[in-house]
């Protein structure tokens, strides 16, 4: 009979409540408790990035949760994030300095983007703002003011070139770097 759910990993809030959630299987058999109901339950909680399920005989069950990353804040509102596991993630006691995300998008393409920056030459917190446009294309507001225009395609490639020009002294005090047309520059 299960008399302990141990669950470790979040706050002591948000432990609680999956606790709370799980709270039916307190009093049953350990041995016909199946782990795709605690699954159903911990999947609905967004801030967590992976799991371990372990049942502790004769009576106990742990459970050890990584909580995920915050990558990015949602533009339209202050408590929504978007989470590294591709879930966006309401949390109003959160004040860390992340870039701010503007347009409809989802968070798969989000990953994918930022998947994209990792492989370049910049890093996520050189960003300010970054825009979502639904013709697929990113624009970047760096923290220096900067705006970069990218492509739809060659996104890895016109990055990078970008910031070749950023770190250029040719090209020092520049405010637009456009690179939607391809093999054209525009420079601000």
């Amino acid at each position: 009979i299960i008399n302990k759910i141990n669950i470790n990993g979040l706050s002591n809030e948000q432990n609680s409540e999956i606790l709370h959630d799980l709270s039916d299987l307190f009093y049953k058999n350990i041995f016909f408790i199946d782990k795709k109901k605690i699954n159903e339950v911990i999947i609905k909680h967004n801030t967590i990035e992976k799991y371990s399920i372990k049942k502790i005989y004769p009576s106990t069950i742990n459970i050890d949760i990584k909580a995920t990353k915050y990558l990015a804040r949602v533009s339209n509102d202050n408590q929504i994030f978007v989470g590294a596991n591709g879930k966006f993630i309401k949390d109003k006691k959160n004040n860390k300095t992340l870039p701010y995300i503007f347009g409809e998008f989802k968070p798969e393409d989000f990953l994918v983007f930022k998947g994209n920056i990792e492989k370049s030459k910049f890093h996520f917190t050189e960003f300010k703002t970054i825009y979502f446009f639904p013709s697929n294309r990113w624009d970047i507001l760096t923290n220096n003011d900067t705006l970069i225009k990218l492509p739809q395609d060659s996104f890895l490639e016109s990055i990078n070139l970008a910031y070749k020009i950023i770190t250029s002294n040719d090209f020092k005090n520049k405010t637009l770097i456009d690179l939607r047309i391809k093999n054209h520059l525009i420079v601000k």
